[in-house]
């Protein structure tokens, strides 16, 4: 009876060390997702504006609703279907250690965008994002990763990567690194339209729904496969080029 009860007493103190070993890497893999999403990670993503710069001048957004419907079709037909399904398909990758399906990726993301500034976008902040990655949360793994690609990895697919090293789970990170685009754009119509604080908080209120739809989109993607239908961003983003005067990079 005794060693029964000595025996239970053991299994459930190596149980609770379990648990709170889980928890304390879960709670690690929190912090490190939180802080790669703060405005305080230098990658400039406060001086792009996804061409909402052009929609803005051009009169198709002005007022909250139309800030919303813009950022909606970004997260669901434009750059946030396509990189939140590279997010996925390079954290897939690094999980299995499969480096040639990786570099494939890398190279996928590189090459898709419709425009000069939405790949100056996606690729600047990309390496922002990898170089700081790498002086502050640096694995092998994804350093090699790095290397492979200078200064040419997409941030949707740094990101994915290097949140797999760091055990992030694949829909916390497509879930947060959709939600901050979506803030980003958010932030930048503010200053834009302009709108005031309370109605950028209500925007961003308002696109959960669009970010989970996104980010569920991006789980069950086939990048083989993949395609968008928004061309009305593409356009935008390519008068912004030509834009005589302007706040942001894209």
């Amino acid at each position: 009876m005794v060693m029964a009860i000595t025996t239970i007493i053991m299994a459930m103190a190596i149980i609770t060390t379990i648990t709170e070993k889980r928890a304390g890497a879960a709670q690690q893999a929190l912090y490190r997702l939180l802080t790669w999403l703060s405005p305080a990670y230098p990658v400039g993503a406060y001086t792009y504006s996804h061409g909402l710069e052009a929609a803005v001048e051009a009169g198709s957004v002005a007022k909250r609703d139309g800030l919303i419907a813009y950022i909606s079709a970004a997260l669901l037909r434009g750059a946030g279907r396509v990189d939140g399904a590279l997010l996925v398909a390079a954290h897939r990758a690094m999980l299995k250690g499969d480096d040639k399906a990786l570099d494939d990726i890398a190279e996928l993301g590189a090459a898709w965008r419709g425009t000069v500034e939405t790949a100056l976008e996606a690729e600047a902040q990309g390496t922002a994002f990898t170089s700081v990655t790498l002086a502050a949360w640096a694995t092998p793994r994804f350093a090699a990763f790095a290397a492979r690609h200078p200064r040419q990895l997409a941030h949707a697919v740094a990101f994915g990567a290097a949140a797999a090293e760091q055990g992030i789970p694949a829909r916390d990170a497509a879930f947060g690194f959709l939600s901050a685009f979506a803030a980003n754009l958010v932030s930048a119509g503010v200053r834009l339209v302009p709108l005031g604080q309370t109605d950028g908080q209500l925007a961003i209120a308002a696109l959960q729904p669009a970010v989970a739809s996104a980010t569920e989109a991006a789980l069950n993607a086939d990048v083989t496969r993949l395609g968008t239908a928004a061309p009305m961003l593409d356009i935008f983003s390519l008068r912004h080029e030509t834009q005589y005067t302007r706040l942001f990079r894209s």
